[in-house]
């Protein structure tokens, strides 16, 4: 059994839809999850699903070998669940082709720095798009530019807001994004 390890800065619900799961397979597991933010409510989400949830900041990111360690140590695969830094290259050469992120938008529209939640709705709301969706895809150096390994789209009209976008956003991510982390693992260990 593969051995996953999410990362999460804010609300958890991708993570915990993820760690739960995976608690239904014999594919993998949700180790741990890792998160650099100390209000996060991934916390909560964690105790009670009986998840070690760790705390990192900075510089156990990207100067030391601490969360490096942390993931050799425990972990197969890494999923980014909400996870808001950019990958160090430490990580990235380490796990090649095993750190998964979603993005909330059909790459490559809506990606790179600043582009996450509400920030990627507001800017699919303004430009008046007729689509949108998630975009499932490999980490590299850059943000939101490494493989695509997924996509799935929703339809907008005129009567979408921001918020209902982020709902139907919501709704792909909790349908397909575990799904297609454990078809990435099974096509790996083939």
């Amino acid at each position: 059994m593969k051995r996953i390890i999410v990362f999460a800065s804010g609300s958890g619900s991708n993570a915990e839809n993820i760690i739960n799961y995976f608690k239904h397979t014999k594919t993998a597991e949700v180790t741990k999850v890792l998160c650099n933010n100390k209000n996060a409510k991934v916390f909560e989400r964690c105790k009670r699903l009986n998840v070690e949830c760790l705390l990192f900041d900075r510089e156990d990111f990207t100067t030391s070998d601490t969360v490096l360690n942390i993931v050799k140590n425990h972990g197969d695969f890494i999923v980014l669940a909400g996870f808001l830094w950019k990958i160090p290259q430490n990580l990235i050469t380490e796990f090649p082709n095993k750190i998964i992120n979603i993005h909330p938008a059909l790459l490559p529209k809506y990606g790179g720095k600043g582009m996450y939640g509400m920030h990627v709705h507001n800017a699919v709301f303004e430009n008046k798009e007729t689509e949108t969706g998630i975009t499932i895809h490999f980490v590299n150096e850059n943000y939101d530019e490494g493989a695509i390994i997924f996509q799935a789209k929703a339809k907008l009209d005129e009567n979408d807001t921001p918020t209902s976008i982020a709902s139907k956003i919501h709704k792909l991510e909790q349908q397909y994004f575990p799904r297609i982390i454990e078809q990435v693992i099974l096509q790996i260990n083939e």
